[in-house]
């Protein structure tokens, strides 16, 4: 952290006035205008009068390409855009869910119309069959419980990792048909139809 004419920077912030140490650089003007090359005294007097402050935007260049410009602004606009970029990803979320390798056809059924649900949503759904006893010397079983599932919900996902064995349990995940981004947009319009109709 520094401080420049009252103000802190970070060090991880382009250059400013004072802070660029070139004996000349290409200059943009305050209205996006090109100036050329000049002087890094005579930038530093140009960006002064103009009340703004002269900032590096491509260090890299030779010369160095410095702009004119409100640097409080410029750093304002570019946590904006930061913001919305965050806010405009998805987030691939992955459920979970258990059964028994002896689950009964309703408890089934339940569990089937949970992972529709969430594959519906957009997220990603780890099923785990659970052995229990002796029922570890019977792999085939939970693999046959598992692609009845796969089968069973094929319509709005797909396997994405086969059914494998990991000590006491045999996982398998499967992923949406369509996009976390495509749900979340269909149900906002939903959202807004329900609106609409009240």
């Amino acid at each position: 952290m520094l401080l420049v004419k009252g103000r802190v920077i970070s060090t991880t912030d382009p250059r400013i006035n004072d802070r660029i140490r070139v004996p000349e650089i290409r200059l943009i003007g305050a209205l996006g205008e090109q100036v050329g090359v000049v002087a890094i005294d005579k930038a530093l007097k140009m960006a002064d009068e103009a009340g703004l402050d002269l900032v590096e935007i491509a260090p890299e260049a030779v010369p160095p390409v410095c702009k004119i410009m409100d640097f409080g602004k410029y750093k304002y606009e570019i946590a904006q855009k930061a913001r919305e970029a965050r806010a405009n990803q998805t987030h691939i979320v992955v459920k979970e869910i258990r059964m028994g390798l002896k689950i009964e056809n309703h408890d089934y059924e339940t569990k089937k119309n949970h992972i529709e649900k969430f594959l519906l949503s957009g997220d990603k759904v780890k099923v785990t069959v659970q052995f229990k006893g002796r029922e570890q010397t019977r792999p085939e079983m939970g693999f046959r419980l598992l692609q009845r599932l796969a089968e069973d919900v094929a319509t709005s996902g797909f396997v994405e990792f086969a059914p494998k064995r990991e000590g006491r349990s045999m996982t398998m995940v499967l992923g949406p048909v369509r996009k976390k981004s495509e749900a979340l947009a269909e149900a906002k319009r939903a959202r807004a139809s329900k609106v609409k109709e009240v």
